[in-house]
């Protein structure tokens, strides 16, 4: 009940305003010392550096804000202070201008961190205002226009934004930045700008103000008409708008009404106030009349109306002006007809300054050059004033009543004004650059309801704001001699925000019943963004010693003080809280502080207790008619809050000497079921024992405090107490306090219920603590299950025995509202094992209460307890499935991280797929290997007794032996939603998933074809295939294709990374997976339709079923089938249309093409070696059939194609070359041994001749000196003649080396060559031995090499006779050696 500053709005991109403005001057901000100041926290220590203090605390509601905006000016000064600031009073826009720019910032609602809507002001118009040449704004405020409509509350229909220049011009504007209107009033710059509008009357009596807009000029002041600038300000606003629409030019508005005075005899005029019209009374004019005109001055019989103005400034320090209504001076309302008669006069020049007056161009240009003439003011002299030839004022701010007014000086010190009677009555020092506001304050509703004077007007008090920036705080002041009743430390650089005015357009018929959504101060802190206004509660303005509201709120205080010291013993702080409570008067305060003691942490029950009595009996004794009836019904609520809380702690150290035998009967069996599934029970607690770190306080075995027991209890006013539900660690601490202890036997069972129940409790929120408590500890009832059952039974028969639990009247053909509740709570849970224990609690306490109303009403009720027992049977069936699931996702993963929960609610609404789902999760957390996956998927196949056999058979179990077990088990619970083809499905596109979230991960997209393969019906798998091919694969397969073609090679990592999403290495493997998928799609399709056969260079591949497969059918078990939600990703698969078989090929070829290119780094341009057919085929949907290409190719495409299959097997026979001759190849990469087989198949694909291919990977291996497996290609090889001819070079090439250019060569190799026959010799010199990459080949593989190609040449051949020379040139090399 103390003043407070509330942040009731938040700037945002203050430092685009601040670029904005300050962009022209080179500054250096202090960002640009500091890269990373932008990014990290950084504080203003402006308030720290020079604390304040005078003795009193001030109160500060605002604590260190991260700061948001830096000071960038070059003096070092805030930028904010060099700006021209205007605030609209509904705070939905502001202003900020400098120089000739301005910034419009309008007000948005947004969602905070936290889910609540905060309003902010962000940027909705910025731009340059000014026309002329070298002027810049000197002032501007906002005007809110009310709306004429009918069913306006209060809102302003749109806000005006009225700039005055430097160069005498004001103009209008909307909130857009839109130009309504602008007018030349005086040659002078415009000083200040300021409005005053419509106010209610508060007293009969007083003088009704008119609205009315005030320009000020350093030596005159024009006043316009409220009503008619109303009026003018929409016309202008309608016709902008009705231009823009019809694209045509704005018509001239008309001219405004306004009055024009020359301020004199006063040296310097640098603010004003205009206070309105006011009437003097009799004694007061007779005594101005006779000061002015002497001892036979003449007085009128009525007082005259007078327009009272206030200016400040120098000589004299403060001029008080008086215009009498109906003087000389002209109202310039009959401007609009000279204008119609086109009459040239000085009423004419006086308005002629409007923008877009004159249509003619060469009359627009002539009026840019000339000035339009102003009217000269009339003269009016100054009545008197406060004379100060040193002090110059600086400011003067009206207050709301017209009464008073803070005028501010250049000697520090803030000056009130009484503006009735011309004087200065207080003054304050200290306050240099202070700003000043007014806050006026309307008493509280609840003060005058119970007070004498309830009938009369509500009060208002008057408070003065000071914001003293060198100073750094905000001081509020009550009026007139009040004292200082609120401080707060705010900053050095913050602006303080004071209107003055309200809505414009208000009279007294259409503001009634309006609610002004206005602030009247607000303050604008720079640093932070934040704007805040002050509260002040009414009663700070009640400062004499005998009010009694003001007495009570320093009791309160000193209750506060009392609660807040620690050193107090609990009697001496019963004591002092109960008299300070008992001599508090004012009912609301009383209330107050009975609130404040009763959330107090320290206090004991026993002293709330003691208290709560003596109060009750105090207010007993109180006349009714003096009482507040809110009061006793809080004391007797609380006290009996109180008494039932003291009466459960006391049960809690009771022991229970109550047998539990009660009604044990219904518990026959239940031993029978806690061994059935204790196995899974013991396996679930091994996993969710495990140690966890908490805080103490957050322990549930903590105390509840009687406070926390208070806040969620509630009496009605039928004297029930109800719980009121808030956070669920609150509501599951209430549940602990009330039955932890007879879940473990440690309170009276029977008591603690009918305590309960006594209290007025009802049965339906008892059940749901108790539901909570065992819940949430399920840890401990783990521990020993037998106990903890038993008194869960026990509880729950109290419960249901309760009145209102289960009704009376309850139609047997229905199910019953009490026992669905439990059922609801354990289908929500996610503590599996604990549900399943008290449904099975609960099926056996319902069938017992079932079967005893049977036997009572005599007479046999079959359908009921079938329907009912119909439901606990599905029920435990679906929790048994859940605790077996759940204990399977508890299985800790390699990859770590919190487990997956589930819950029957989570399953059923995740439809058909949301089992396999859960269970797909959980393979991919567990990094299951397809093939280990399929393994233990066969063994549940496996008969009981041969399964036991092969566990045997085995050495010793491992976690990875129970783990498969535990899904062995799920399996069986769930054999329609966990089938192999579902669970293979659902894995397949988890891990397409999990790649797709992050595409570096190969791996993961590897697997999921591996899961795709291991998928038993084509349909599922034709139909997993396509989803994944458009879903996933198809956006980065034409991305990377269309990459290569761009580059022409092989891309680099940057590349890849920037338009695939992954990395080079990432991309091959991707492509590898690619062919994968597309061959198992061309696979499925050859399948299905019977017509069409896959490429069978794969493995995998080779031996395809060409039978017809029927479609499967997918079911769900019977206790699951009311799953609603999205259906399974098979049901999904089997919904998908057939593929196109020669599009799917013609994607695979490419495929094929980029994989080989990424593998190998062949230059090639992929989609360059197909015509413009096949071109336009690629990346179509594969259910479409698309115009493909046929017939012969064109030769030059058929070369390029030839020319890439020969790079890509010659970059084969390279990668092998470290490989020994002997040794295997390996199945995947460059290295593997498919890629001849591949490179001839699409070469058959392609219309490249296979020989050609087959001679060149015959010539590339003896190339690279593997003779072997160039033999093993050799014997495929059709056209022998060729290839004799090629590899007789190679021979040569050899033999060359051998003989010419080794290092190591010996004597006979020289007597060689001078046997050798001439023509030979010159052929073996001609060879380049440099072609060969493996030069040194032992001289027996040589041999053989020339002995082949002897049987290959036919004797007719040309060479043949050259073959026969090397071999025995060979032949002797070997004899030598």
């Amino acid at each position: 009940m103390s003043c407070s500053l509330l942040e009731f709005c938040r700037l945002q991109e203050l430092r685009t305003v601040r670029d904005f403005l300050f962009q022209s001057q080179k500054i250096e901000p202090a960002e640009n010392k500091n890269p990373t100041a932008d990014n990290e926290l950084s504080w203003d220590t402006s308030d720290w550096e020079s604390a304040w203090d005078n003795g009193e605390n001030p109160e500060e509601n605002s604590t260190s804000t991260t700061t948001v905006e830096e000071e960038t000016t070059g003096q070092g000064e805030p930028w904010l202070q060099d700006c021209v600031v205007s605030l609209s009073p509904c705070s939905d826009l502001l202003v900020v201008a400098r120089d000739q720019k301005a910034v419009f910032l309008s007000a948005k609602w947004r969602t905070d961190d936290s889910g609540r809507e905060a309003m902010t002001l962000a940027v909705s118009w910025s731009g340059i205002l000014g026309t002329e040449e070298g002027e810049c704004i000197s002032s501007a405020i906002s005007i809110p226009l009310a709306s004429q409509k009918r069913s306006s509350t209060g809102r302003p229909d749109w806000t005006c934004v009225v700039v005055g220049f430097t160069s005498g011009y004001v103009r209008f504007y909307t909130e857009s930045g839109v130009l309504l209107l602008a007018q030349l009033l005086h040659e002078d710059p415009v000083l200040r700008l300021k409005c005053r509008t419509y106010e209610i009357p508060r007293h009969p009596g007083v003088t009704e103000q008119h609205e009315e807009l005030s320009i000020l000029y350093p030596a005159a002041l024009v006043t316009i008409d409220g009503f008619s600038l109303f009026q003018s300000l929409r016309a202008c606003r309608n016709q902008v708008a009705r231009a823009a629409a019809a694209g045509s030019d704005v018509v001239p508005p008309p001219p405004l009404a306004y009055k024009k005075w020359g301020l004199q005899e006063m040296d310097t005029i640098v603010d004003h106030s205009s206070v309105g019209v006011m009437t003097l009374c009799v004694f007061d004019q007779m005594k101005n009349a006779s000061i002015l005109g002497g001892f036979h001055a003449s007085v009128k019989g009525s007082p005259p109306a007078m327009s009272q103005y206030v200016t400040v400034g120098a000589g004299p320090y403060t001029g008080f002006y008086y215009a009498v209504e109906g003087s000389s001076q002209p109202l310039l309302s009959h401007v609009a007809l000279a204008v119609a008669s086109k009459l040239t006069s000085a009423l004419f020049s006086a308005a002629s300054g409007w923008l877009g007056w004159n249509k003619n161009k060469n009359e627009e240009e002539v009026a840019q050059k000339q000035k339009p003439k102003v009217e000269a003011a009339t003269p009016l002299g100054i009545r008197f004033g406060l004379p100060d030839s040193r002090r110059h004022g600086e400011s003067i701010c009206l207050s709301p009543c017209n009464t008073l007014a803070g005028v501010t000086d250049d000697f520090g010190r803030v000056t009130l004004l009484d503006l009735a009677r011309g004087i200065a009555i207080r003054m304050w020092k200290g306050y240099r650059d202070a700003q000043l506001g007014w806050l006026q304050v309307q008493e509280e509703r609840g003060d005058r309801e119970h007070s004498p004077s309830a009938t009369l007007p509500r009060r208002h008090a008057l408070f003065l704001i000071i914001y003293a920036p060198r100073r750094g705080i905000l001081e509020v002041w009550a009026m007139q001699r009040g004292p200082r009743v609120g401080a707060f430390t705010v900053g050095k650089h913050c602006r303080l925000l004071y209107a003055g005015y309200r809505l414009m357009g208000v009279n007294s018929v259409t503001s009634q019943g309006w609610q002004l959504h206005t602030q009247q101060v607000c303050l604008l802190d720079p640093i932070t963004g934040a704007l805040r206004t002050v509260n002040i509660p009414f009663h700070l303005a009640l400062s004499d010693k005998k009010s009694e509201r003001a007495k009570d709120m320093h009791l309160v205080k000193k209750l506060s003080a009392i609660l807040k010291s620690r050193d107090v013993d609990p009697e001496t702080l019963e004591n002092e809280a109960k008299s300070v409570l008992l001599e508090i008067k004012h009912p609301a305060i009383k209330k107050q502080a009975l609130e404040s003691l009763l959330s107090n942490r320290n206090t004991p029950v026993s002293c709330l207790t003691n208290i709560l009595c003596a109060l009750n009996d105090t207010l007993k004794e109180q006349a009714a008619d003096e009482l507040d009836v809110s009061l006793p019904q809080l004391c007797s609520s609380q006290l009996k809050l109180l008494r039932l809380y003291s009466d459960i702690q006391q049960l809690q150290s009771a022991a229970d000497t109550q047998a539990c035998s009660d009604n044990q009967d219904s518990l026959d069996g239940i031993e029978d079921e806690l061994s059935r599934v204790g196995p899974v029970l013991q396996r679930y607690a091994q996993f969710t024992s495990k140690p966890s770190v908490s805080f103490a306080q957050d322990s549930p075995d903590s105390p509840l405090p009687v406070q926390a027991f208070l806040s969620q209890m509630e009496c009605t006013e039928d004297g029930e107490v109800k719980v009121i539900r808030r956070s669920e660690a609150e509501w599951s601490q209430l549940g602990n306090f009330l039955f932890w202890g007879c879940l473990c036997g440690r309170s009276p069972l029977h008591k603690v219920c009918d305590t309960l129940q006594q209290a007025g409790i009802s049965p339906q929120q008892l059940l749901c603590l108790l539901l909570s408590v065992w819940l949430q500890r399920e840890k401990e009832t783990l521990q020993k299950p037998a106990e903890t059952v038993r008194h869960l039974h026990t509880l729950l028969v109290a419960l249901s025995n309760m009145k209102g639990a289960v009704e009376e009247s309850w139609d047997p053909q229905s199910v019953s509202p009490w026992w669905q509740q439990i059922r609801s709570t354990c289908i929500q849970s996610h503590n599996a094992a604990a549900s399943l224990l008290a449904a099975l609690v609960a099926h056996r306490a319902a069938k017992a209460s079932i079967t005893s109303r049977a036997d009572s009403k005599l007479q046999s009720e079959w359908e009921a307890v079938s329907l009912e027992l119909e439901q606990w049977v599905v029920c435990v069936r679906q929790l048994e499935d859940v605790l077996v699931l759940q204990t399977l996702l508890l299985v800790p993963s390699p990859q770590g991280g919190a487990a997956a929960q589930c819950s029957i609610k989570t399953l059923l609404e995740g439809g058909t797929g949301g089992i396999a789902d859960s269970v797909s999760k959980w393979v991919f957390r567990q990094s299951m290997e397809p093939e280990r996956l399929q393994e233990i998927l066969h063994s549940r196949e496996i008969p009981g007794e041969d399964q036991q056999e092969q566990m045997e058979g085995k050495k010793d179990e491992d976690d990875a032996d129970r783990t498969a077990e535990l899904l062995v088990a799920v399996c069986k619970r769930f054999p329609h939603s966990l089938s192999p083809d579902m669970l293979f499905a659902h894995c397949c596109w988890e891990y397409v998933v999990q790649w797709n979230k992050d595409p570096e991960e190969s791996r993961h997209l590897s697997v999921a074809v591996e899961h795709l393969k291991l998928i038993s019906s084509p349909h599922i798998q034709l139909g997993i295939s396509t989803m994944m091919w458009s879903t996933f694969i198809v956006k980065r397969f034409s991305a990377a294709a269309f990459l290569m073609e761009k580059v022409g090679k092989a891309p680099k990592d940057r590349l890849c990374r920037r338009d695939v999403g992954m990395g080079d290495k990432a991309m091959t493997f991707f492509l590898s997976c690619c062919v994968q998928l597309l061959q198992i799609l061309m696979e499925v399709t050859g399948i299905l339709v019977k017509n069409q056969s896959p490429l069978s260079f794969l493995s995998f591949y080779a031996d395809s079923a060409t039978e017809e497969v029927p479609a499967p059918e997918l079911s769900v078990e019977e206790a699951w089938t009311g799953a609603e939600g999205p259906a399974s990703i098979a049901e999904l698969a089997l919904e998908q249309r057939g593929v196109h078989y020669p599009l799917v090929q013609h994607h695979c070829l490419l495929a094929s093409l980029l994989h080989a290119a990424m593998s190998f780094s062949v230059k090639v341009k992929p989609l360059s070696l197909f015509d413009s057919k096949g071109k336009n085929a690629f990346f179509r949907d594969l259910t479409t059939i698309q115009l493909m290409p046929s017939g012969d190719m064109d030769p030059i495409l058929v070369s390029m194609r030839q020319e890439f299959l020969l790079r890509v097997l010659t970059g084969w026979v390279q990668a092998i070359d470290e490989a020994p001759n002997s040794s295997p190849l390996p199945s995947t990469g460059p290295k593997a041994d498919w890629w001849p087989s591949l490179c001839l198949e699409l070469g058959t694909l392609l219309q490249v001749n296979p020989d050609i291919l087959r001679r060149h990977l015959v010539c590339e291996l003896y190339n690279q000196g593997l003779d072997l497996r160039a033999e093993e290609v050799m014997l495929e090889v059709e056209d022998k003649d060729v290839l004799g001819s090629q590899l007789l070079v190679l021979t040569g090439q050899r033999l060359s080396y051998s003989l010419l250019h080794s290092q190591s060569q010996t004597q006979t190799a020289m007597e060689l060559l001078a046997r050798l026959p001439p023509t030979l010799c010159t052929w073996l010199k001609a060879m380049d031995p440099s072609e060969l990459r493996s030069p040194l080949i032992p001289l027996p593989q040589t041999s053989r090499l020339v002995s082949r190609l002897v049987e290959m040449l036919p004797e007719n051949h040309a060479q043949y006779s050259l073959a026969l020379h090397l071999l025995e040139a060979v032949d002797v090399l070997i004899t030598d050696d």
